[in-house]
């Protein structure tokens, strides 16, 4: 009798490891990378789970692109900006009202209806690429401004004041995309992550070393192709979202004189300051993308005030000066 109860004693025991090893839910975990395109861009994912969820990322980020893509002529901001009759989504929805607060922060300097703007200077999906005249310029400030566009809740609805009024959603959706990315992996037990969307990072925990995240801010040399990639800084995080912005990949000269693809909606000009770069660590991903691009079109100065008068934010600027460059930080970039 006592042979048999440790004989099926050892049996149970060996059904238990053949379970822990064969069942998808008890498989160890181990580090997954995803990659791929969304909004004209790629994107790098990494994270450690018990299985892969490239299926449930990469149906988050098409369910993105058909919200918020302005290179998707099917999406609801390309229907919104061709006035088409098209209900808002809950994800252009929080995309709108983060770009307004944004808006206010930043005086002007950053405003998603500014896309007739940044078309004409070319640099939208449908870009002209010549020099406009004062005139153009003043015709399309007329509708370029937050002030002239609300949303309805309610209704799920945009209403223009001007149908010519177009919104570009770029400065917002990679470091959004990042957040929803996240968000997702979370839902799924992953505590170690880091979600890339085109140079826009979030990230948690610890990497397949066990060591924190490492993330390089890329020197601002100019070369369109983005080939060269030198690091000015290397900075370590088990907690962070980040974003940055710079003129040193996109312009093009005319006449001799450097178009950045900057524009400054208040104006109607591309940025003529020394900021080449802005990197922007924020309380969420979208937050930072937003004000590294707000942080562009300030300048030095009013960019710093801006961030040092923003709780859970911070930011490291890389100026021309000189021959060279300089770099300068808020109080609060501690990295």
């Amino acid at each position: 009798m006592k042979r048999t109860r440790t004989l099926i004693a050892l049996g149970l025991t060996l059904l238990a490891a053949c379970l822990l090893i064969f069942l998808p839910g008890c498989k160890g975990k181990k580090y997954y990378f995803n990659e791929g395109l969304v909004f004209g861009t790629y994107y790098n994912i990494r994270y450690e789970a018990s299985q892969d969820f490239e299926n449930e990322i990469t149906a988050e980020l098409a369910r993105m692109d058909s919200s918020l893509s302005i290179f998707n002529k099917a999406s609801i901001i390309s229907r919104i900006n061709r006035n088409d009759d098209v209900l808002t989504d809950s994800l252009f929805e929080t995309m709108f009202k983060t770009a307004v607060e944004v808006t206010k922060m930043s005086d002007g300097a950053f405003d998603i209806t500014c896309g007739p703007l940044v078309n004409i200077w070319g640099f939208g999906p449908d870009g002209i690429g010549y020099k406009p005249t004062q005139h153009q310029i003043d015709s399309i400030l007329q509708f370029v401004g937050f002030q002239y566009v609300e949303l309805d809740e309610q209704e799920h609805r945009i209403m223009k004041m001007d149908t010519r009024i177009q919104m570009d959603a770029s400065a917002l959706a990679k470091g959004y995309g990042c957040d929803i990315i996240a968000a997702l992996l979370r839902e799924k037990g992953c505590e170690n992550y880091l979600v890339d969307i085109g140079g826009e990072v979030v990230a948690k925990g610890l990497n397949d070393k066990g060591e924190k995240w490492k993330l390089g801010i890329t020197k601002p040399i100019d070369d369109p192709t983005g080939e060269i990639q030198e690091v000015e800084d290397i900075i370590q995080s088990d907690d962070i979202c980040i974003a940055s912005s710079g003129n040193y990949r996109r312009f093009y000269y005319d006449g001799g004189e450097r178009r950045s693809h900057t524009v400054d909606p208040r104006n109607g000009y591309p940025v003529n300051h020394n900021v080449l770069s802005a990197t922007v660590v924020a309380k969420s991903g979208i937050m930072a993308d937003a004000l590294a691009t707000a942080c562009m079109v300030m300048g030095e100065e009013k960019a710093m005030e801006m961030i040092e008068a923003t709780d859970d934010c911070a930011c490291h600027l890389i100026l021309s000066e000189g021959d060279g460059t300089r770099v300068v930080v808020s109080s609060r970039w501690n990295y």
